[in-house]
C-alpha cells in the first residue's frame, strides 16, 4: 500500500525474521516553505508501534506556526507549553534516517521528543536555526570610569531592535528576551571564549543608538570587555528547549547527528535506560560568524541507567557543560507517616521532575553526614502538584529522617563512558560526572573554559546528586585548561553541600588519573575537596607559554579533607615551586614518590 502526498509516502514493511511485526515507514523529501504541516500530518496518521522515518537528503525548513503543541517538563529548562516538530510519544521503537538532511529551525521550537519509546535510533542529520536567539556584537570602545561600553552589533542574519532605551532580541514573531542577560566576550580570531573573560549578566540602564550602526551601553561592570573583542548575550534564564528530548525511554542512539544551535541543551535524556551519542557534534556551521553553538549545555544526562556513552564527538561553542551527568536530589518535606514522606523539588527548573516510580530503590541522607545511608523500596508514588511528592515505602521509614535531609534515588544511575571526543573552548566545563557506577574518560582531547573535569555532587542550589564511587581518567590530553577569569583546575572536585552538612567528611571516592598528558600555562593541575581515594599516576605536565598564568601563587595540587592520596611517578616540566597544599587531614595518608619536576 502506497500513499504519496505533498512529498510524503508512507507505508507498511514487514521486518523479516521470526517473530518480526509490521513497521510503518514514513518517507519525507523537502519543499519549499514551512514542512512542519507536512511531518505533523505523517505522525499523525501512523497506526504501528514501530515507525521507520526516512528523509531524503536536502533542506527542511520549520516554522512554529502548525506544529504539535504540548505542555512540557524538561529538567534544567524552562517548563511551559512547546512547539515540536517531531513528536514520538508511545512508540515501541522509532528509527529516523536522515541521509544527510539539514533541519533549519525558526522561532520558538523544539525539533524533537521522544517520550516513552522502547528504542530509538537517529542517524545522519543536522540542525540549525535561521536566526539565532543570541545578539552578537564587537566591542569598539570601553569607559570604566564612565561606566559605559560602544559595540557595533552583527546584523546579517540577526535580530534585535531598540525599544524605550533597550536592546530587543532575538525579536522573532514576538519572542523576545526580558534582559541582555548572560554576557560573554570571544576571541575574533579564534571563536574560543577570550583568555581571562568573566561572563556576566547585562542588564543596562539605556541602550543608545549612534553613528555607523554603533550602539552605547550605559552600565557599570566589574569586569569590563577588551576592545575587539565579541560579545555574546543569551538573555536572561531562557532554556526554551534542547534540540533533542528523550523522555521516560530505552535503547537510544544518535549516530552522526550535528547541532549547530539550539535554544537550549544540544542533547538531553531524562530518566532514559542506555543510551549513546556517537560520530555527532554540536559547534557552529564553517564560515558562519557565529561564536554561540546550543545555548546550555551540550549533553545531558538526568537520571538515567544503563550504559550510557558519548564517544568519537566534537564539541565546541557551547554556553554551558559539554557533558553532565548526574542524579537528583529532592529534600525531606515532612514525614507523614511509618512508611510516608513528603518530599520536595527545590531548584525551579527541576519543577515536575519524576524523581521516583514504583518499585525504585532510594537511599537516605541525613544531615549533617552526606554518606548515603539506608535503602527502601518505592511502593507507591503520589503527585501532589509540580513540586511535592509523596512517597510510600515498602520498609519503615528510619526514625531519624527530619525535614531537610535529602533522598537520592538509586536505581537511576548510569555507568558512563567518554571515549576519543572532541573538546574545544567553550563556557563551562567539558565534563561534570555525578554517578556512583563506573566512570571510564579515556583518549579524549580537552580544551575548557573552566575545569576540564569536574565532579561536585551538590543541595546547594541545583540539587544534582550524586558522589562518585569509582572513576578511571586515563590516556587523556589536556590542553590550556581553565582559562577563565574565575579560579578553575585541570580536574576540580569540590561538593557543594548546604550549611547543614558536615565540610570535613569525605564525600567522593575512588578516582584514579593515569597516564594523561597536561599541557598549560597556568599552574593549578588538581584541586581536590573531601575525596577518599585518588591516584595520580603516570602524567606528564608540560608548562606552555600561552598564556601569562593568572593564579601565580597557586599550588599544583591543592588537597583539602581528603584521604589516601597518591602522586606516583608523575613528570612534570616547567618552572612553578609550589607544588603540593596539603592539609593535616589530608597529609596523614598522603603518598609522594617516584616523581620528577617536583
Amino acid at each position: 500500500m502506497n500513499k504519496k502526498t505533498s512529498g510524503l509516502m508512507v507505508g507498511l514493511m514487514l521486518l523479516a525474521g521470526l517473530g518480526a511485526e509490521a513497521r510503518q515507514v514514513i518517507e519525507i523529501k523537502p519543499e519549499a516553505g514551512d514542512m512542519t504541516p507536512v511531518v505533523r500530518a505523517a505522525l499523525e496518521g501512523v497506526s504501528e508501534p514501530d515507525i521507520k522515518l526516512v528523509l531524503s537528503k536536502g533542506t527542511y525548513f520549520f516554522r512554529p506556526d502548525y506544529a504539535s503543541e504540548k505542555y512540557c517538563f524538561i529538567t534544567n529548562h524552562d517548563n511551559g507549553l512547546k512547539k515540536i516538530a517531531f513528536l514520538f510519544d508511545g512508540f515501541e521503537s522509532v528509527e529516523i534516517e536522515g541521509n544527510g538532511a539539514e533541519l533549519l529551525f525558526h522561532g520558538q521550537m523544539m525539533p524533537f521528543l521522544f517520550e516513552n519509546c522502547g528504542k530509538v535510533t537517529t542517524k545522519n542529520l543536522t540542525i540549525d536555526w535561521d536566526i539565532p536567539f543570541c545578539f552578537q556584537a564587537e566591542v569598539v570602545a570601553v569607559n570604566e570610569e564612565e561606566g559605559w561600553r560602544d559595540v557595533k552589533p552583527f546584523t546579517k542574519g540577526y535580530s534585535w531592535k531598540v525599544q524605550k532605551d533597550q536592546l530587543i532580541f532575538p525579536d522573532v514573531d514576538g519572542a523576545s528576551y526580558a534582559k541582555v542577560g548572560s554576557t560573554l566576550a570571544f576571541d575574533p580570531a579564534t571563536k574560543n571564549i577570550a583568555y581571562g573573560a568573566w561572563d556576566f549578566t547585562s542588564e543596562p540602564t539605556k541602550v543608545e543608538k549612534r553613528k555607523d550602526g554603533i550602539l552605547r551601553f550605559y552600565e557599570k561592570l566589574k569586569h569590563y570587555p577588551k576592545v575587539g573583542t565579541i560579545l555574546n548575550s543569551k538573555g536572561k534564564k531562557n532554556r526554551y528547549a534542547p534540540a533533542f528530548h528523550c523522555k521516560s525511554s530505552s535503547n537510544i542512539l544518535f549516530d552522526g547527528v550535528v547541532i549547530h544551535h539550539a535554544l537550549g541543551m544540544g542533547f538531553l535524556l531524562e530518566r532514559c535506560d542506555t543510551g549513546t551519542i556517537a560520530n555527532s557534534g554540536i559547534y557552529v556551521r564553517e564560515g558562519s560568524d557565529r561564536v554561540v553553538s546550543v545555548i546550555a549545555d551540550g549533553t545531558h544526562f538526568a537520571n538515567c541507567k544503563g550504559d550510557v556513552v558519548v564517544e568519537n564527538c566534537r564539541f565546541k561553542g557551547m554556553l554551558d557543560d559539554s557533558t553532565n551527568v548526574h542524579g537528583t536530589y529532592v529534600e525531606v518535606d515532612k514525614v507523614l507517616d511509618e512508611k510516608t514522606v513528603r518530599v520536595k523539588l527545590v531548584h525551579f527548573q527541576q519543577l515536575g521532575f519524576e524523581f521516583a516510580g514504583v518499585g525504585d530503590k532510594i537511599w537516605f541522607i541525613h544531615q549533617p553526614d552526606p554518606t548515603r545511608g539506608a535503602v527502601n523500596k518505592v511502593t507507591a508514588v503520589k503527585v501532589i502538584n509540580d513540586r511535592f511528592i509523596e512517597l510510600t515505602l515498602k520498609k519503615p521509614i528510619p526514625s531519624n529522617l527530619k525535614a531537610g535531609d535529602v533522598l537520592e534515588n538509586k536505581t537511576w544511575n548510569p555507568t558512563f563512558t567518554m571515549r576519543g571526543n572532541h573538546f574545544e573552548k567553550h563556557r563551562a566545563r567539558n565534563v561534570v560526572i555525578k554517578t556512583p557506577l563506573p566512570v571510564v574518560i579515556e583518549n579524549n582531547d580537552f580544551s575548557s573554559h573552566m575545569s576540564a573535569v569536574f565532579l561536585r555532587g551538590e543541595t546547594y542550589y541545583w540539587f544534582e546528586s550524586g558522589n562518585v564511587e569509582d572513576v578511571l581518567i586515563k590516556n587523556n590530553r589536556f590542553k590550556d585548561c581553565a582559562s577563565s577569569g574565575m579560579e578553575h583546575s585541570v580536574m576540580y572536585v569540590t561538593p557543594r553541600l548546604g550549611k547543614t552538612f558536615d565540610a570535613s567528611i569525605p564525600f567522593d571516592r575512588n578516582i584514579r588519573f593515569i597516564d594523561n598528558t597536561i599541557e598549560t600555562y597556568d599552574n593549578r593541575i588538581i584541586w581536590l575537596d573531601r575525596v577518599d581515594g585518588f591516584v595520580f599516576k603516570g602524567n606528564t605536565i608540560k608548562q606552555t607559554k600561552t598564556f601569562e598564568p593568572q593564579w601565580n601563587n597557586a599550588y599544583l595540587f591543592d588537597f583539602k579533607n581528603c584521604r589516601n592520596v597518591q602522586l606516583i611517578d608523575n613528570i612534570y616540566v616547567g618552572s612553578h615551586t609550589k607544588a603540593i597544599l596539603a592539609d593535616d587531614a589530608t597529609k596523614a595518608t598522603l603518598t609522594v614518590e617516584g616523581n620528577k619536576g617536583f
